[in-house]
């Protein structure tokens, strides 16, 4: 059910054949306020014989208007409106002026009945536009298409999208059932004059330099249709529209947008994004060669503390290669926090541990999005909290629990990486600690990220990293 649809079954005593006619014009009326460049409203009769109910209205996104607008879903005092009242008393259309407030521009106005089945008039559309666009020799022609426009019936699904409303810079022309160009805004013309029309007004579409072959297939099948095209040296989208009133073929509109410089662009982008991901992908493996000489000078040393060190630095630069990977598979440089910690526990798991020790893990968390720098100092800050856990956490046992939670606040990001080990030593303390690792991390948290770090002990050892949800939106 539309908007306008459901205003008419409140406020209305509209029968549901009329309902839906004013619902299928409200489908359009975007169209429709875009191609006249007008203000447009549509009225019916409120419940209360004295009311107007405003069912539904549009503004264009092609003309500048200073208007005070009504409300949609309100009732005003038919009084209020007697050029719309005349036109539901008459059954004709009409022109005449409005002024919403002293001071304001006096806007004219240009009103048509809408008919039901039985030819009974039951509901007014309005074009209000400014002088300067009233005195176009050719804004009548436009108006008079906009409201025939919001007579047909346009399809419903994904044909329906044909109907969307126009960009300031859309080449419009309107032909007639014959096949005659009957107008051509200035946009239309620059276009065509690229391509060597220098005249579009009075000619007819088969004609072989004007080439509008989509608005043929419209007028001959009166279909509405959407093509790119790639003519001369501009690519245009096409939008052909065929305006039918009770099975009768009015006239055709067609829209040409010139996306020449959009393509083009969308290309350059293209090219651009391939290269950054292939740049992502040989750091990726550039960090995991790096690794692997860690891995054998690892072997060739004798010292169980140098080995230590090495292993730390390898975790170190993997956790970043993981980043690196993540982004070299899209095409945005940002990346999901949830998997980037999962990969890093299995990393580190399987790097560090013991082939005889019995691990559990645990994850538990929401999606969570950062831009790539954010996320590349996370990703340090887990696995540096991971290598704690395996590390200092099960000294003197075989088995163990590793696990993260991730849990999405109202204003923060809050991160818990906790392990069911021996806990903290008594004598703990976090701000005169000598690890290397934690150092790390409360640089990267504190500066980094602007957040919060805490460690804490109860049933195993639990560190929790509280970031601003702000950090997400530099993107």
């Amino acid at each position: 059910m539309s908007i306008a649809a459901d205003i008419c079954r409140k406020i209305t005593a509209l029968n549901p054949a009329q309902i839906d006619i004013l619902d299928r014009a409200d489908r359009v009326l975007a169209l429709a306020a875009d191609l006249a460049h007008a203000q447009v409203t549509l009225y019916a009769t409120a419940r209360n014989a004295n009311y107007l109910a405003i069912v539904s209205q549009a503004r264009p996104n092609t003309s500048f208007l200073q208007f005070k607008s009504n409300i949609i879903g309100n009732t005003v005092q038919a009084a209020e409106e007697p050029l719309v009242c005349r036109v539901l008393e008459s059954g004709e259309s009409i022109a005449g002026q409005r002024e919403w407030a002293l001071g304001m521009d006096v806007l004219e106005m240009r009103l048509f009945p809408l008919r039901d089945g039985q030819g009974k008039v039951f509901a007014v559309v309005s074009f209000e536009t400014s002088n300067e666009e009233y005195g176009v020799g050719d804004h009548g022609l436009l108006v008079e298409t906009a409201y025939l426009l919001l007579l047909s019936q346009p399809p419903d699904g994904e044909a329906g999208t044909l109907y969307r409303p126009l960009g300031a810079r859309d080449g419009i022309v309107l032909i007639d059932e014959r096949g005659y160009i009957l107008l051509a805004n200035p946009a239309a013309d620059s276009i065509y004059k690229v391509l060597g029309v220098n005249r579009l007004v009075g000619r007819r579409i088969y004609d072989r330099a004007v080439n509008m072959r989509l608005a043929q297939r419209a007028v001959n099948y009166g279909q509405p249709d959407e093509a790119e095209m790639e003519i001369g040296s501009l690519i245009l989208v096409q939008r052909a529209i065929p305006v039918n009133v009770a099975g009768w073929s009015q006239r055709t509109l067609l829209i040409v947008a010139d996306v020449t410089e959009v393509r083009k662009k969308e290309k350059e982008l293209l090219v651009k994004s391939a290269v950054i991901q292939e740049i992502h992908h040989r750091v990726k493996n550039n960090l995991q060669t790096i690794a692997s000489l860690l891995r054998l000078q690892a072997r060739r040393t004798r010292s169980e503390e140098v080995k230590a060190a090495l292993r730390e630095s390898v975790n170190r630069i993997l956790s970043i290669s993981v980043v690196h990977e993540f982004l070299s598979q899209q095409d945005r440089e940002f990346i999901d926090v949830a998997e980037v910690a999962k990969n890093i526990l299995d990393m580190v798991i399987q790097n560090m541990l013991e082939p005889d020790f019995n691990i559990e893990t645990v994850f538990n968390g929401p999606t969570v999005i950062l831009p790539s720098e954010q996320a590349s100092s996370l990703a340090l800050v887990i696995n540096e909290l991971i290598q704690n856990c395996i590390e200092h956490g099960f000294v003197g046992r075989q088995e163990g629990l590793i696990g993260i939670d991730i849990e999405i606040m109202a204003d923060e990001y809050q991160i818990d990486i906790f392990d069911n080990g021996i806990g903290l030593p008594e004598s703990f303390d976090l701000n005169s600690t000598n690890s290397l690792g934690l150092q790390i991390v409360r640089t990267l948290i504190e500066t980094d990220l602007g957040g919060k770090f805490r460690l804490s002990t109860k049933s195993g050892t639990r560190a929790s990293i509280t970031v601003p949800r702000s950090i997400g939106d530099r993107k």
